[in-house]
Order: structure tokens, then C-alpha cells, then sequence
């Protein structure tokens, strides 16, 4: 079933890369270029699971679309497509960009949420997710970045944190207790990697997407502002406090059912002292999107915390 629903909206071929697209076999790392059919296609593919016809007649007869018999079905499939998208309004609005109707955004949001719960470290699916329910929240963000002078240059000049971008060498050198170096001793410690976090596609807002962007970028920095590892304990004090923090629906799932995966004196620590420390610190400190971290490598990760308004975390292993 979830097999067939993301299959059935353009651009969720990245989720079964064992499929070969139009254009050759999918790349592990460039899930965005891998696409399986075309649009209309997989449109129709969601009305078929919904039993909900999205497509409409155009001229040329009744229940018709007036296109030539002699025609190939791939070229027929791109122009019905295209009427389709101009009578919705339905054009990309970035690059990358899915426009997707309120129907499929329903169905991404029911899928990727039994896919992640299923298994919290599909982080495509925890992307997806994200994208599809965090429409009321994401205004929010940028309202109060828009509200804050270095959010609001953060919004004008979209700083990404990227392999790319950052200078790993000058940050490996940065004394102990930095940002800089202490974000790179998280990065090796957890092995994990700026690059993986997945580009923004379902969000239809070109300005909103780079909201959910950096929000992404920036997570691996609360991890280290936090001190907490990526272990399945530390995702989901992590996610407590993004979830006060931002009020994605995303965030609050995570908090709420990622516990469940943990054993009993986990279970005890997190809720006697690291939720408990998550809340406040979320509730005491000011919005993580309004800091400008690749100008504050240099600045101690306590100097930091306090000017945030991060609690110091508990003294337990996490």
C-alpha cells in the first residue's frame, strides 16, 4: 500500500531506488533526479489508490482531450500534464520543487509517518513529513525571522551548511570547546555527514522551503549545543526540544512516539530528567533559526548556549 502511495506522486521514486527512471538508473546520492513516468501518470496512479478522478476533460469532446491518435502516449502524457498544472497553478516555484494538491499532501503525510515510525532512521520519510504537515508552523519560523535581525539576514542571503561550504580543515583547527571544532567532533564521532540532509520538495512556498532547509542544516548544530549524540535516546531529547522550539507537527511525533524503541532505564532517565530539561531549555531559549552559526564558529559552544538560552544539560550518559 505505502509502496503504491509513493509511487503514485511525482518525484517519490528516491524511496525505491531499485527502480530505474526515464533518464537511466537512480543515483543513491541525487535521489531528487530520479523520477518514474511521467507526471500525469503518477497522478493518475493516486486516483486509482483513492478512487478520487483528478483529471479533467479539455476541449475536444466530451471525456476526451483532443489529442492526436498518432502522437507517442510519453509526449500526449507531458501535455496533458501541462494543461493540468496551468489550470491548477501547479508550476514548480524553486528548483526541485513538487507542487502537489492537498489530496496527495494527505497521503505523503499518512505514509511517511508509518514509514518513519516503522523506522525513525528513514530520514527521507522524517523529510517527507515534515514537508507535509508543517504548514501552519513554518509561517510561524519565518514570521520570526522576518521579526529579527539576524534571522531576517539569515532570510536575504540563504547561508547553507554544506561539505561545500564549510571550510573543514580551518574548523578541525579551532581550539576545543568552539563550535566549530566541537560541530566537527560531532560530525566524526556520529558519523554522519551535512550532505545527507535531503532538499526541500513538497513545500509550496519558495521562502518556506528554505525555512525547512535550514532547519535541517542546522540540526546536527542543536545535537551539539544539546550534547546529545545520535543514539535513539538522544534523537528524541533532541526532538523534544524542537519540538517546543518550532512546533512542527514533524518534531512533536518524534518526541511523542520515539520512546517507544527505548528500554526501561532509558525510558526513566528521559522522563525524570532529559525531557524535563528539553521542555525548558526549548521554552527558555530563543529561536534556533536566528543565529547565524557559520559567523559564530569561533564562539565557545557555552558562550553560545547562554546567549540562546539553552539550559546546561544534565549531568547523566546519555
Amino acid at each position: 500500500m505505502l509502496a503504491m502511495l509513493y509511487r503514485a506522486v511525482p518525484g517519490c521514486t528516491e524511496l525505491y531506488p531499485a527502480v530505474p527512471s526515464r533518464s537511466g538508473p537512480c543515483h543513491p546520492l541525487r535521489p531528487a533526479a530520479c523520477f518514474r513516468g511521467g507526471g500525469l501518470g503518477m497522478l493518475r496512479r493516486v486516483a486509482a489508490v483513492v478512487g478520487v478522478p483528478l483529471l479533467r476533460a479539455t476541449p475536444g469532446g466530451p471525456g476526451r482531450a483532443g489529442l492526436s491518435r498518432g502522437r507517442p502516449r510519453e509526449e500526449e502524457d507531458d501535455e496533458e500534464e501541462e494543461v493540468m498544472m496551468e489550470e491548477e497553478g501547479g508550476f514548480p516555484l524553486y528548483p526541485g520543487h513538487i507542487p502537489t494538491s492537498p489530496l496527495q499532501k494527505a497521503l505523503l503525510a499518512a505514509g511517511s509517518a508509518l514509514a518513519a515510525l516503522r523506522d525513525p532512521y528513514r530520514h527521507d520519510m522524517v523529510a517527507v513529513l515534515g514537508e507535509t504537515t508543517g504548514c501552519l508552523a513554518l509561517p510561524s519560523l519565518r514570521d520570526k525571522m522576518r521579526q529579527h535581525p539576524e534571522g531576517y539576514r539569515i532570510l536575504q542571503e540563504r547561508p547553507r551548511i554544506r561539505l561545500s561550504t564549510l571550510d573543514m580543515d580551518r574548523l578541525q583547527g579551532l581550539p576545543d570547546g568552539t563550535l566549530g571544532r566541537e560541530y566537527v567532533r560531532f560530525l566524526e564521532d556520529n558519523k554522519v555527514s551535512p550532505d545527507t540532509r535531503m532538499p526541500a520538495k513538497f513545500v509550496d512556498d519558495e521562502e518556506l522551503a528554505y525555512v525547512i532547509q535550514r532547519y535541517r542544516e542546522v540540526h546536527d548544530l542543536m545535537h551539539t549545543l544539546l550534547g546529545m549524540p545520535t543514539n535513539m535516546l538522544g534523537e528524541v531529547v533532541v526532538k523534544w526540544f524542537e519540538a517546543v522550539q518550532t512546533g512542527l507537527p514533524m518534531c512533536i511525533l518524534g518526541a511523542a512516539f520515539g520512546p517507544v524503541r527505548l528500554n526501561a532505564r532509558k525510558l526513566q532517565v528521559l522522563a525524570t530528567e532529559l525531557v524535563p530539561w528539553a521542555i525548558r531549555s526549548g521554552r527558555n531559549a530563543s529561536c534556533i533559526l536566528n543565529v547565524y552559526y557559520e559567523q559564530r564558529w569561533e564562539q565557545s559552544v557555552e558562550s553560545l548556549r547562554e546567549e540562546i538560552g539553552i539550559l546546561p544539560p544534565p549531568a547523566v550518559r546519555v
